[in-house]
């Protein structure tokens, strides 16, 4: 009992370092290249998991024969998808993306979660799933933003919705080597990787920022992207949801636009709508449903949680 609750504990903590992030990079990204910044945000963190990693198990290698799908993992998860949200940002309106990123994404998961992985969909995982869905389009359309169909948002709204359809293929896809790897040494070579085939696309980046004119509050908001929204956050996000299962934990990305609408609040003096606490109202009941339904007793079941991550 205490040990899931603290599952839940974590992936909520880090939806809400993950939200709180869209504020600290909009502080950085008046500074910084989208691409270079985040490469910094994953490239800087893989000596920290290297030396993680190598505390914790005493080694840091991998099977040849799992480079290959690593790789791939690292070039669709860390580095496509990475700059596909940064991009749906910049071709569509804030709500839009927000929406698309993040609504879809657990219905994605849960429709494609029995391709990598025995996991059933209970009555309360829809109750609860729907009633947060609602709450989370509270706050983002309660927002000074709504949604918007035009014509030139369509781009942006492709790439959002591309974001939802490509992240939980991504998860799954780590998940399934989850069973024979740790959570932390499939996420190590995961963002190295990643980290690789995005190198390439920072050159002739760099000298767009005026690095002498970097302020104390320019290095805070990398170290925050380095070592508590990339170490941290992965290595907790993905034990936790190695335990939890991939399709009750994607619904606790829930959180992050509710964190973001706060950050927005403390960083920019955006004000929160009456709509948007309702949401995030509805975001935690739907929550908490899904929470504190009971494990499934069946042995099938048991070693489906166990082998999940």
């Amino acid at each position: 009992m205490n040990s899931r609750w603290m599952n839940y504990g974590g992936l909520i903590l880090i939806a809400v370092v993950w939200g709180a992030n869209f504020g600290i990079s909009r502080l950085a990204m008046e500074s910084f290249d989208p691409i270079v910044f985040s490469f910094m945000r994953f490239g800087l963190a893989i000596p920290f998991f290297f030396l993680i990693l190598k505390l914790r198990e005493g080694s840091v290698g991998i099977p040849w024969r799992i480079v290959p799908k690593l790789a791939v993992i690292g070039l669709v998860g860390i580095t496509l998808l990475e700059i596909t949200v940064m991009y749906s940002i910049k071709y569509t309106t804030l709500a839009n993306a927000s929406l698309l990123n993040v609504a879809p994404w657990p219905i994605f998961a849960a429709l494609f979660a029995p391709l990598f992985m025995r996991e059933t969909i209970t009555k309360r995982l829809i109750v609860g799933g729907a009633i947060s869905i609602v709450g989370v389009c509270f706050v983002i359309l309660g927002g000074g933003e709504s949604f918007s169909l035009s014509s030139d948002n369509m781009i942006g709204n492709l790439m959002a919705l591309g974001v939802s359809i490509v992240g939980p293929l991504f998860n799954l896809s780590s998940m399934s080597l989850m069973k024979q790897y740790s959570a932390l040494r499939v996420s190590t070579w995961t963002i190295a990787f990643g980290s690789l085939f995005m190198l390439p696309l920072t050159f002739g980046a760099w000298g767009q920022t005026n690095w002498s004119a970097l302020q104390a509050g320019h290095y805070l908001s990398i170290g925050y992207n380095v070592l508590i929204c990339t170490v941290v956050a992965f290595v907790v996000w993905n034990a936790c949801m190695f335990k939890v299962g991939a399709t009750r934990s994607n619904f606790f990305r829930y959180a992050v636009p509710a964190a973001a609408v706060v950050a927005g609040y403390v960083m920019f003096d955006e004000k929160i709508a009456l709509l948007q606490m309702c949401g995030a109202g509805c975001m935690a009941a739907g929550l908490i449903w899904i929470s504190i339904e009971s494990k499934p007793r069946s042995k099938s079941s048991v070693k489906t949680v166990e082998s999940n991550g």
